[in-house]
């Protein structure tokens, strides 16, 4: 794996780590508050069959200086149109993580060469089925203790079968996300509907889910998406069960 920085049209340099030099592209995009390092172990795992890249959004990871003009859904999906285009590829497959999933949906609608879309446990929130009151209660908390609410969020949506270790470290790299990003991303993230990329996108769009995602958020994807349940898992499969879930996501792609 090789680490480089992608400089996009509009000025951001977003950080991305490359694996993988034959078979289809794939760009890998973390979740809220996560960063590239995430998919490492997916890469180490894929790099054998397909050219992978992982990008640092907007104020995540080693791309924590760079301002987006708008911490927003749209404006994360703008850097990652902007990144597929500076890679440059004929087709790509767009896979994205909790909130990743959400950035792919959108950054899909700006590009013509999108030959697919695997979201993983992206609807753990049942996004476009949040009442006005359910997204206020659950902002509040971090808006409240961020870092508290940062660790919550681990250790309540992570499964059993996880360290210790990795747990804590997930809180640590989470936690130390700037709020001053992170919250206006949150606020706008849990008011994102996925409607308009359903409507829209005629791409195949896979979901790789695991125990926590909802029926209302199962209903409001059928006929949208294809879903392939990993029984046992949490929030985070990749750290969860790396192993189950790297032939799952090889599978799927």
């Amino acid at each position: 794996m090789t680490n480089d920085t992608l400089t996009l049209p509009s000025g951001i340099n977003a950080a991305v780590t490359r694996a993988g030099t034959q078979g289809p592209a794939v760009l890998l995009i973390h979740g809220w508050t996560c960063r590239r390092s995430d998919w490492h172990p997916a890469m180490a795992a894929l790099q054998d069959a397909f050219r992978l890249t992982a990008i640092d959004l907007p104020g995540h990871g080693d791309s924590h200086q760079q301002l987006a003009e708008q911490w927003t859904i749209e404006g994360m999906a703008d850097a990652v149109a902007e990144a597929v285009q500076t890679i440059n590829e004929p087709q790509i497959t767009l896979v994205g993580h909790s909130m990743g999933g959400a950035v792919a949906l959108e950054a899909a609608r700006k590009l013509a060469n999108v030959s697919s879309v695997v979201l993983v446990d992206t609807f753990v929130i049942p996004y476009g089925d949040l009442t006005e009151e359910q997204a206020q209660q659950t902002a509040q908390p971090f808006y409240d203790d961020f870092p508290s609410a940062i660790h919550g969020l681990v250790d309540n949506f992570t499964a059993s079968m996880a360290s210790e270790q990795n747990k804590d470290r997930m809180k640590a790299e989470m936690a130390a996300a700037n709020p001053r990003y992170m919250l206006p991303l949150w606020s706008d993230l849990l008011r994102w509907t996925p409607e308009a990329a359903f409507s829209s996108l005629k791409m195949p769009i896979h979901a790789i889910n695991g125990d926590l995602v909802p029926e209302v958020a199962r209903a409001r994807c059928n006929g949208h998406v294809t879903e392939h349940r990993l029984d046992g898992a949490g929030h985070f499969p990749q750290v969860e069960m790396p192993e189950r879930f790297h032939q799952m996501l090889r599978k799927v792609l």
